[in-house]
């Protein structure tokens, strides 16, 4: 009997340094590999490899001896630290591949850690003082994960899930306060403000469509057939995108800025209800006679399982940068660029501002007052403030990537870019110094570049503050995302002005005028090669539909004497049978004006 207590003691005390072994090796490729740089074209898979593979065997290693490793002193709290390291590794693939796949096993194991209280059962009971005393590093992993969830929530869509997350997260600072009262969280509760001031901006219209590209909502089957006909010469695909921006007090949670998670979204597909609910349920859970659930080890780690959804191609490649220096955007752009496939062209979306870290809301011009009286119209002088970090009206060309000061190292001029048009570049400034990007074209270095250019003022119907772009994210950019939302923002109508019969309606016109448009630029000759060899590419071609419907709601909205301060640009020109000017597009804006009841906003030629 003694012989076999001592055998059991033995195995169990083996059992336990194999596991701690395992979680040292483990611990140190995932140092390895957080640390390198996320650059989709340096995809170090070798080293992907490496520590799913030992995360892998520490995983089915607990599995299997669960009940001798709690015996040796194993706490739950270190099951839910290695899945969660997991669940991070399955994050960093993701945003080096923009594979969904990663973001649903990342949101499977990090949904399992919620709903099986590995952290907060810590605090229970006899642990209850020593938490009090020195287990304050705990309470930090636990506020990590919730900050890693919430970033995967959001991306997902799972505004549920979001409300849940951000209501625990709350109640986790304020008992990290009360508890370690020695300890200051001021970083956590900024934090926690970041992500309530996101959700009171990007929530607005809730029940609004994906901005992913959904084939139930973005594929017309009136000019599907046209699509499909249309040849260009030469036809590219969207492969790589570069998204960034740059603006002081901007709209972001973590490194997340509001800009890029809605062109983060808006470049990838949308998968199909079925497949996107089939790994985010758990299998049911064994529960103990202690109440505590077995069923950690029911989480699988499935890298190697195809989760890609058969019925759409994969998603393009995604480099997000966060505040990156001059140096170092251009740097991933060179990467990207050398690594290119030859049928592919490369997007660069930049947001950033033209002037030296100001963001000064008193350039914003209220437009729609203005029209209600033209006699008392601002001087267009005084939309243009004091020369002080005003790059277009000083004749400095550039974008703004710094924090304070004005350093040259941290401007970024047209000329940066042009060593890059030895390749196709789709570039999307969104600025109030984007027209001065104009000068790129003619000045390729071999592929003409097609470029979309922001107005240099936002326009808008009521409130300054859905014209701030520090308050409320770029007026542009949620025209090319969201534009029916956009469209409501510039008259000035919100979620709760607006009927839900009326916004479905007013959505089902704008899909039918999309569905006219791409028509209209599937007509032989009438586009200019450069457009023509990426509008077989539905992600571009969604853009430029967008980019169309924002110029013409723009330029019927503006006065027309102040008017080519509030409007985008595009080069090469696009068709003029989807110009601003054209009858028939002024009549699609119009139908949609009266759907909304705002026609008097706009000043139509047509009647």
């Amino acid at each position: 009997m003694g012989d076999g207590d001592n055998s059991d003691s033995d195995d169990r005390v083996t059992v336990a340094r194999k596991f701690r072994l395992l979680v040292e090796k483990a611990d140190r490729k995932f140092v390895r590999v957080r640390d390198i740089p996320i650059n989709p074209n340096k995809f170090p898979n070798h080293y992907y490899r490496k520590v799913f593979k030992v995360y892998t065997q520490l995983w089915r290693f607990q599995q299997e001896n669960r009940a001798k490793l709690v015996e040796s002193g194993l706490q739950r709290w270190e099951i839910g630290e290695i899945a969660s390291r997991i669940g991070q590794l399955y994050f960093n693939q993701y945003m080096r591949s923009s594979e969904t796949r990663f973001l649903l096993e990342c949101y499977v194991f990090y949904e399992a850690i919620l709903n099986r209280a590995y952290f907060d059962d810590q605090s229970k009971g006899v642990m209850r003082s020593v938490m009090k005393k020195k287990d304050l590093s705990l309470k930090y992993k636990e506020l990590r994960f919730f900050a890693r969830y919430l970033v995967v929530a959001l991306i997902l869509n799972r505004v549920d899930t979001v409300k849940v997350l951000v209501e625990r997260f709350k109640a986790l600072v304020d008992d990290c306060k009360s508890t370690f009262k020695e300890t200051n969280f001021r970083e956590w509760k900024l934090v926690l403000q970041e992500i309530v001031r996101f959700l009171k901006v990007d929530t607005t219209f809730m029940d609004a469509k994906p901005l992913r590209y959904c084939a139930k909502f973005d594929t017309y089957p009136a000019s599907l057939s046209h699509v499909a006909r249309f040849h260009a010469k030469r036809v590219l695909k969207l492969n790589d995108a570069l998204l960034t921006s740059y603006h002081r007090n901007e709209v972001k949670f973590t490194e997340l800025t509001l800009d890029t998670f809605r062109m983060l979204q808006c470049l990838e597909w949308e998968p199909s209800g079925a497949f996107f609910q089939m790994r985010t349920t758990e299998p049911d859970n064994h529960v103990n006679s202690n109440g505590q659930t077995e069923a950690s080890g029911l989480i699988d780690i499935n890298l190697a399982m195809d989760m890609t959804d058969p019925t759409l191609p994969l998603n393009p490649r995604k480099a997000i940068l966060y505040r990156p220096t001059a140096t170092h955007l251009v740097s991933v752009i060179a990467t990207i660029c050398e690594e290119l496939p030859l049928d592919s062209v490369f997007l660069i979306y930049i947001s950033a501002s033209g002037k030296t870290g100001k963001t000064t809301t008193s350039h914003i011009q209220n437009v729609g007052a203005s029209r209600n009286s033209l006699n008392n119209k601002v001087d267009s002088q005084s939309f243009r403030g004091s020369d002080e970090g005003d790059s277009y009206d000083s004749g400095e060309d550039y974008l703004w990537l710094g924090p304070k000061g004005n350093a040259a190292s941290n401007n970024l001029y047209p000329g940066d870019l042009i060593p890059f048009t030895r390749r196709p570049l789709f570039l999307i400034v969104d600025s109030d110094n984007s027209h001065a990007f104009k000068t790129l074209h003619g000045a390729e270095r071999g592929e003409t570049a097609a470029l979309l250019l922001s107005p240099r003022r936002p326009a808008f119907w009521g409130s300054s503050y859905a014209g701030d772009p520090s308050k409320n994210g770029s007026q542009f950019t949620l025209f090319l995302t969201a534009p029916l939302q956009a469209f409501c923002q510039l008259v000035g109508l919100s979620c709760s002005d607006i009927d839900k019969e009326i916004y479905s309606q007013a959505d089902e016109i704008l899909s039918s005028t999309f569905s006219e448009w791409e028509i209209k630029l599937c007509k032989p000759y009438s586009l200019d090669l450069v457009w023509a060899q990426v509008l077989p590419d539905p992600f571009l071609r969604r853009l430029i539909l967008r980019f169309i419907f924002c110029r013409s709601s723009l330029y019927l909205f503006c006065l027309r004497e102040d008017g080519e301060e509030y409007l985008p640009d595009c080069l090469p020109k696009l068709p003029d049978d989807v110009s601003p000017s054209s009858e028939a597009i002024q009549s699609n804006i119009l139908q949609l004006a009266e759907c909304l009841g705002v026609t008097n906003h706009f000043n139509f030629d047509i009647c």
